[in-house]
């Protein structure tokens, strides 16, 4: 590989991460109940969250607690259309699958145009019943 091929590879490998990192949406969240995501295990609180793409361009979610103590990273399985009153509010949302024990991040969306992102989470117990609570993200102002 001559000297110039390499540079060209690094230069467009350069392009590549800062496109991601500028693509990347981020957003905050009051969660007010402990739950799942990325098979981690969170407390209730405020979280900073992204929306951005891995190197593969696959959906991840990072969720980082405004302490600094806690975060998760969750890959997206499923691109969808939002919920109709997701799209009629146009505000971006969480979703989580309650039961009596756990709630896990099943689906987030980052508003407008965008499409929803359904999340892996635990199965419930046989004889659970389960609730969708939901979580509207606001965007994050700068420091």
């Amino acid at each position: 590989m001559t000297k110039f091929t390499k540079r060209l590879v690094v230069a467009a490998a350069t392009l590549v991460v800062a496109a991601g990192a500028a693509s990347a949406q981020t957003m905050k969240a009051d969660i007010p109940f402990t739950f799942r995501a990325g098979g981690a295990v969170l407390p209730a609180g405020s979280y900073r969250v992204e929306l951005s793409y891995d190197s593969a361009s696959v959906p991840v979610l990072y969720l980082y607690g405004d302490a600094g103590h806690h975060s998760a990273l969750a890959r997206a399985n499923s691109p969808h259309d939002p919920p109709k009153t997701w799209r009629a509010n146009r505000s971006a949302m969480l979703a989580f699958q309650c039961g009596v024990s756990q709630c896990s991040l099943v689906e987030a969306w980052g508003g407008t145009e965008r499409p929803a992102y359904g999340f892996s989470a635990p199965r419930l117990g046989r004889n659970e019943t389960a609730r969708v609570a939901v979580v509207a993200l606001r965007s994050e102002k700068g420091d």
